[in-house]
């Protein structure tokens, strides 16, 4: 948690009204001497400063003078204390705004008569306060001695007891401010003659304006910084961003953000997308459905896998059991063969693509047994044909071989141009002395054998 600051410190204030334009006797703006500028409020030199803004001199009441001071950034209000050099206001209000002064909302008010002033009761003086953060009441600051004065306020004066900031979002909303305004209606008039008539102009005189706070962060920064343009911004952690870290980061919303306790940090979480995607986003349906442990939805997924978290891969792929699901190149190309494949989409497990009739390989890039090729890039594979059984090329046993086919004596010239006719062929067997078993012939039908396949006559072609 940062340390606790005076937020006011060297702000510029936005005063309604400073003396010294047009010059008069005790203030010239033109002469720093003399010079009363709104600016003093704020200063380092404090209440050791000799000087106060003054405001120009007021001809009649009422006639209200307004101090703005922008903060810069979010802080979360502890106090508002503001010290005067004249005699204090009868009459203040303490706004503050947390949009930078598009709207405003009263802290406190200050009067000496609350009902005819502002139409509130007084605040109960026992410290007892309503079921929330509300804006009270008070007295008026009392004239001191030296004839100043001081308006001072607490968050704690207008809260109930016993509300945990970290627990109660009506609490931060009530601390939390980004400008802070005093609306000075009404000057300490002597025996506060509230309806009478101001005879003699009166003015305002001010210093040591200071705005007690903890530059808010949502208890993820331990300090503010000023970024490369110079405005105040938290030094953000547990994986948060942004001037007040009120969000998470884009990479970092798995749940949604959570101002941080003194308990727990509820850092965001990155998603969980396997090192395929650089960007998510938060689904408050799926947070709901996984029993509020994870929401976030994987964007843009890489290295072909895709998924709420890329874990899987995209069509056209598919996973590499060899590698891990991080890797970048743990999906690999189905690589489908254009004409063998019914298909470009493989098994996201095996790769197997989907094959056509008679066509088989991972990829489809083959008949199947039983098939061969075809010109068809509808059917490439068809199936072999097999010829069935016919009369005349039916094997047939002959009865009486040896009545036809005689072995012949003595030396025949045989010619390879004459051959049997139809179902009938060559049988030759040696019994020469010349020819030795197992010797080979000078022409290749020396052990081929020919019996007719049915009991025809053996006839010598032409």
């Amino acid at each position: 948690v940062p340390g606790l600051v005076n937020a006011a410190l060297g702000r510029e204030v936005l005063a309604s009204s400073t003396c010294g334009r047009p010059a008069t006797r005790v203030c010239d703006a033109s002469d720093p001497r003399r010079a009363h500028p709104a600016g003093l409020l704020t200063s380092a030199g404090g209440p050791a400063s000799p000087l106060c803004w003054r405001s120009d001199s007021l001809p009649r009441a009422p006639l209200n003078v307004t101090l703005t001071v922008p903060l810069g950034k979010a802080f979360e209000l502890v106090f508002v204390s503001l010290r005067f050099c004249s005699a204090p206001p009868a009459s203040a209000a303490l706004l503050k705004s947390q949009d930078h002064g598009r709207s405003w909302v009263p802290l406190a008010f200050f009067s000496s008569h609350c009902g005819l002033d502002y139409g509130r009761a007084p605040a109960p003086t026992d410290g007892t306060a309503g079921p929330g953060p509300e804006a009270l009441c008070f007295p008026a600051p009392q004239a001191q001695p030296d004839g100043g004065g001081l308006l001072a306020f607490s968050v704690q004066d207008g809260s109930p007891p016993g509300l945990d900031l970290d627990s109660s979002p009506v609490l931060q909303d009530w601390v939390t401010a980004t400008d802070i305004r005093i609306v000075l209606t009404r000057p300490g008039l002597p025996g506060d003659a509230r309806n009478s008539e101001v005879t003699v102009p009166y003015s305002y005189a001010a210093m040591d304006l200071q705005v007690g706070g903890r530059c808010k962060c949502n208890g993820h920064a331990s300090r503010c910084l000023l970024d490369s343009q110079g405005h105040l911004v938290c030094d953000c952690r547990h994986s948060t961003e942004g001037p007040d870290c009120g969000r998470c980061k884009p990479f970092y919303c798995d749940r949604p953000w959570q101002r941080a306790t003194a308990r727990e940090s509820h850092a965001c979480l990155a998603c969980s997308c396997n090192g395929h995607a650089r960007r998510c986003r938060f689904n408050m349906e799926l947070y709901r459905l996984s029993g509020r442990r994870s929401g976030g939805v994987c964007l843009n997924c890489r290295h072909n896998t895709a998924g709420r978290h890329c874990h899987y891969c995209r069509e056209g792929f598919y996973r590499d059991p060899g590698r891990a699901l991080n890797d970048r190149r743990a999906c690999r190309a189905c690589d489908c063969h254009p004409v063998g494949a019914a298909g470009k989409t493989c098994n996201q497990t095996t790769g197997q693509c989907p094959c056509k009739d008679g066509v088989t390989g991972l990829t489809c890039n083959r008949c199947a047994p039983g098939f061969q090729q075809s010109r068809s890039p509808v059917a490439p594979c068809v199936k072999i044909p097999v010829p069935g059984p016919t009369e005349e090329s039916s094997p047939v046993v002959p009865e009486d071989c040896d009545s036809h086919c005689k072995p012949a004596h003595g030396s025949y010239r045989i010619s390879l141009k004459k051959f049997c006719r139809k179902d009938y062929g060559r049988h030759l067997s040696s019994s020469s002395p010349g020819c030795p078993a197992g010797a080979p012939w000078p022409w290749p039908l020396c052990r081929a054998a020919a019996r007719p396949a049915v009991p025809r006559e053996l006839k010598q072609g032409p």
